[in-house]
């Protein structure tokens, strides 16, 4: 908390996929700092202090509808682009329907959500943009074809919107995460490794040369400094939160 209040007091913020893991984890913080907070989500959940709908970011339409309905309550201070969907396996295991139903919810739902709100954002000279990334995007990680495929493109978009709205006084920047410890992971371990959970979860861990996954709170805290004020000269830069995973792995 700032001596003025709450980092984020008075601010309206929207987090697509912001019903579990990592999105649920920057709802409750942007939340807990003073943000009204709308979650766009293909399976909506309570979240304390946001309301939620349902929304599939892959459908323009079904975007721009809740868009316009926040909208007519006030303006768009924050958007952060959290929805999203993984794929494991190389270009030869990644059929034409795998590849375009990633590209349909990783790409296109970050650029219908932006789209759908950088107008307003531009007229009012003010507006944060967070993009979910991953470090998929500038490493070369086995068996993440279509996955890695999806984040780059929104590390290029991030610096593309970036660029050409740094003028209109909106701000544009990505986060890229190594493994962090979600549902999901918890998940995928018990499908794959049955029995062997415990044993798969310290290997994948070890994969940090910190020596653990992050957690969600850490990239909600990451994401909270970057749509406050205090990063008011942020803007057009992916920022890794890895674990030393780029720089010191190896």
């Amino acid at each position: 908390m700032s001596a003025t209040g709450p980092r984020l007091a008075g601010k309206i913020a929207v987090v697509t996929g912001g019903s579990s893991g990592i999105g649920l984890a920057i709802v409750e913080q942007f939340a807990a700092s003073g943000a009204m907070v709308h979650v766009l989500d293909l399976k909506p959940g309570p979240a304390a202090g946001a309301t939620s709908q349902r929304v599939d970011v892959s459908i323009a339409d079904d975007v721009q509808r809740a868009m316009n309905e926040i909208l007519e309550r006030g303006p768009i201070d924050i958007l952060v682009n959290c929805a999203g969907i993984a794929h494991i396996g190389t270009i030869e295991q990644t059929s034409a329907a795998d590849f375009q139903r990633l590209f349909d919810v990783n790409v296109k739902g970050t650029y219908h959500s932006i789209r759908s709100v950088i107008g307003a954002m531009a007229a009012r000279k003010a507006g944060v943009i967070i993009n979910l990334a991953s470090i998929a995007a500038s490493a070369g990680l086995a068996n993440r074809f279509a996955y890695s495929m999806t984040k780059g493109a929104i590390v290029a978009m991030t610096y593309s919107v970036a660029r050409d709205y740094v003028s209109a006084g909106v701000r544009c920047v990505s986060i890229s995460p190594a493994r962090i410890h979600t549902p999901f992971v918890d998940g995928y371990l018990a499908q794959h490794y049955p029995g062997r959970e415990a044993e798969m979860f310290a290997t994948l861990s070890a994969t940090q040369p910190i020596g653990r996954m992050g957690t969600p709170r850490e990239v909600a805290d990451l994401a909270l400094y970057l749509a406050s004020d205090e990063a008011g000269f942020a803007t057009g830069t992916d920022y890794p939160i890895d674990g030393g995973f780029l720089k010191l792995h190896g």
